[in-house]
């Protein structure tokens, strides 16, 4: 057990996010007056950064590497901070900072933008929660304080009636969701006897007569994980989300709140759900996540490919990139020595994915803020008036596509030649094929802004006004898409280390 100092160094990115949360929401109430959008959108964004530069600290610091003697386990091994789940919170901490930088801007009318950026901090709190979680009890705890706070964030407009619609359908089946992931616990822990990971893992050598409850709990669970990762056949929910949220909501949710799906995945079933563990219970999770990445993949590529609204396009694309992730568990073997280099490929990728997707969704999110439209069509010619914004989302696009010499392309040819390296060439081959239908979509997007005329002459004199906030956003997402290319060593070294350190 680390001394109480450590243990609140360890968690200064999860109360930094906490504390700017509790913030925003005491100068709500304390002082209505005092709640401007710079103001909050300035304390937010801080906050931010802030937890950012800690778990950077962190991380350079050596806290919870293997080479310093692992995971620090808090709380009675309740909490444990190591690499990866200093990795994934500052994921959070880079995505939530673009969006609320970004929704200074889009909600610079909205009659309290104060419960937006509160709402955003809190999700964030929950997903940083979620990535040092070592017990089923803080994970489902953590799970609700991401949903609770999505499920009003997509139904912010409340004068929309998209808006609305959305958040209330993803109040439903999220609601449906948990409710299968808890019960998934429920019968974990009445076959295991315990909550905590390692002790879980342990208990499946002495299941006895209860081997059944255990398996059908892991399948609930493996359900769960879906659902928060929109993998299919959970990811219905996910293109009316989007379509209908706030454009930084859906930033926020395709983005951070993905990556905390994951970061839950890689966690659960690597130390309570070991692959030799689960055999106990009968359960073979790897081949159920390998059909899962699959179909995710292929639907997700497939689906966007026939939008003509671009957010809905986005929408299906991050089902896609969903199933590129799986690839981090669907190509884990046991006793294999390259399971951590594919896990990861995984990680990095996601953190690659961040930048992109949240900066493709933050242009869109631009041209939402200067009323264009939404369809293909209705960015025709955008680029001649919007130049800067335009060349970023050809960045987003290239990248999210996989071309080279863009970090999505290093990302998704590390994750395709670790799956390759243990023993899968059947599921990194599906992968690139898919990278390749993804080009003719994302392609559409690049045509549209730089080579299709717009109706007529007027059509993009709304585009004068330039929200300095989102545009800044929009330009530093695609700046560090690019200079990831030059640190993607350091980034993927990492990430490898900390995957390492779970086999």
């Amino acid at each position: 057990m680390v001394n109480a100092p450590t243990a609140v160094l360890a968690l200064l990115p999860v109360l930094l996010l906490a504390f700017t949360g509790l913030a925003l929401l005491l100068v709500d109430t304390i002082r209505p007056s005092g709640r401007s959008n710079t103001s909050m959108a300035v304390v937010s964004a801080l906050g931010s950064l802030g937890a950012l530069a800690a778990t950077v600290w962190l991380v350079v610091g050596g806290t919870g590497s293997a080479a310093t003697g692992g995971a620090l386990y808090l709380f009675a091994d309740t909490i444990a901070v190591d690499t990866m789940a200093l990795f994934f919170v500052a994921i959070f901490a880079s995505v939530t900072a673009l969006v609320v930088v970004a929704a200074h801007d889009y909600f610079h009318d909205h009659a309290n933008p104060a419960a937006f950026y509160s709402l955003v901090m809190f999700a964030t709190t929950g997903m940083a929660l979620l990535a040092v979680a070592n017990s089923l009890a803080i994970v489902f705890i953590a799970l609700e304080m991401v949903s609770l706070p999505s499920y009003v964030l997509v139904a912010f407009l409340k004068q929309n009636r998209g808006s609305v619609e959305a958040g209330l359908k993803y109040f439903l089946v999220g609601a449906l969701s948990s409710a299968i992931f808890l019960f998934g616990i429920s019968l974990v822990y009445a076959a295991t006897g315990s909550l905590l990971f390692g002790d879980v893992a342990e208990a499946f050598g002495s299941l006895d007569g209860l081997a059944g409850v255990a398996g059908l709990g892991i399948v609930m669970i493996v359900g769960g994980v879906a659902f928060k990762t929109a993998s299919v056949p959970f990811h219905f929910w996910a293109p009316e989300a989007y379509e209908g949220a706030p454009a930084p909501v859906s930033a926020f949710l395709s983005s951070a709140s993905k990556a905390a799906g994951f970061v839950v995945a890689f966690q659960l079933f690597t130390e309570a759900f070991p692959i030799g563990a689960s055999a106990a219970a009968n359960i073979d999770w790897v081949l159920a996540f390998g059909i899962l990445a699959a179909v995710t993949m292929t639907l997700g590529n497939f689906a966007a490919a026939v939008q003509e609204n671009v957010k809905r396009m986005l929408a299906y694309s991050s089902i896609g990139h969903a199933g590129y992730a799986l690839i981090g568990l669907a190509a884990l073997s046991a006793g294999g020595q390259a399971n951590g280099t594919v896990m990861g490929a995984a990680m990095a990728h996601l953190l690659v994915y961040g930048f992109m997707n949240t900066g493709a969704f933050l242009f869109v999110a631009m041209a939402e803020r200067w009323g264009v439209g939404r369809t293909f069509a209705d960015y025709a010619g955008l680029a001649r008036r919007a130049p800067v914004a335009s060349t970023a989302m050809a960045v987003f696009m290239f990248s999210l596509a996989g071309l080279p010499p863009f970090a999505g392309f290093f990302s998704k040819y590390f994750l395709f030649q670790a799956a390759i390296d243990n023993g899968f060439l059947w599921l990194a081959g599906l992968g690139a094929v898919n990278s390749v239908i993804s080009l003719y979509y994302y392609s559409r997007v690049v045509k549209a802004l730089f080579f299709d005329d717009p109706d007529s002459p007027s059509a993009l004199d709304a585009i004068d006004v330039r929200p300095t906030a989102l545009y800044a956003a929009v330009v530093f997402a695609a700046v560090a898409t690019v200079l990831l290319l030059p640190g993607f060593g350091p980034v993927i070294e990492t990430a490898e280390a900390a995957a390492s350190a779970l086999f």
